[in-house]
């Protein structure tokens, strides 16, 4: 029974998004919030490890740019190590530069709530933290309306088993997350997170939304 138990630590420890060692820290930009950019219009969510996030979103149709950074922590210039911590307040997000006329911000929160599990508190998967706590930060009072009446809807059809715990909050001290974390899915297919986690995730995704993915 011991070795069978740390057998499912190494596990686990394997295929947690925390992982970072060998990697090399790199300076980080803070992004402008501006809400519009000749027509194009900025979304940020967190749901889990943003290595996952940022292989679906960057998928669809309508999505110019997605980059993986932090958000909603009290700490400037936070570091991936000290974001994985849990005390800086931050958690790992999303932020999706798209064009409305291809994609609307309802469509993107489709895929938002239908690509992770928004009724586990500060928790996906392997992933444990509040770094990995589901959010949705709004740039205007737009997308504030559109993320609470789409949780509204959702509960009220009761998709979901447990109540939604998704936060819906203003975007504030968002950090771009250090240059390895960009594109990171499509850098390193072949790593063990990649494979195990990843890749059934982008399958199922890729099944549902076929027809909303770039061509």
């Amino acid at each position: 029974m011991v070795k069978k138990s740390i057998y499912f630590v190494f596990i686990f420890t394997l295929l947690s998004c925390n992982l970072s060692a060998g990697k090399k820290v790199e300076s980080k930009k803070i992004t402008q919030n501006s809400e519009s950019m000749n027509g194009l219009e900025l979304a940020t969510f967190g749901n889990g490890c943003f290595w996952c996030t940022e292989a679906i979103f960057e998928q669809l149709e309508g999505v110019t740019k997605v980059e993986s950074g932090y958000a909603g922590g009290e700490v400037k210039n936070p570091t991936y190590k000290a974001v994985c911590t849990g005390e800086t307040g931050h958690a790992e997000v999303i932020r999706l530069t798209y064009n409305p006329k291809v994609i609307s911000y309802r469509e993107l929160l489709d895929v938002f709530f239908n690509t992770h599990d928004p009724t586990t508190l500060n928790r996906q998967g392997a992933d444990v933290g509040t770094q990995y706590r589901s959010a949705i930060f709004y740039h205007n009072e737009s997308q504030k309306n559109e993320a609470e009446k789409m949780i509204a809807d959702l509960e009220n059809e009761k998709i979901f088993d447990n109540t939604i715990v998704t936060e819906v909050t203003a975007i504030n001290n968002y950090f771009v997350a250090e240059n390895y974390h960009q594109d990171y899915y499509n850098n390193n297919k072949n790593e063990g997170y990649c494979r195990m986690v990843i890749n059934p995730k982008l399958d199922k995704f890729i099944k549902k939304y076929k027809y909303k993915l770039k061509k």
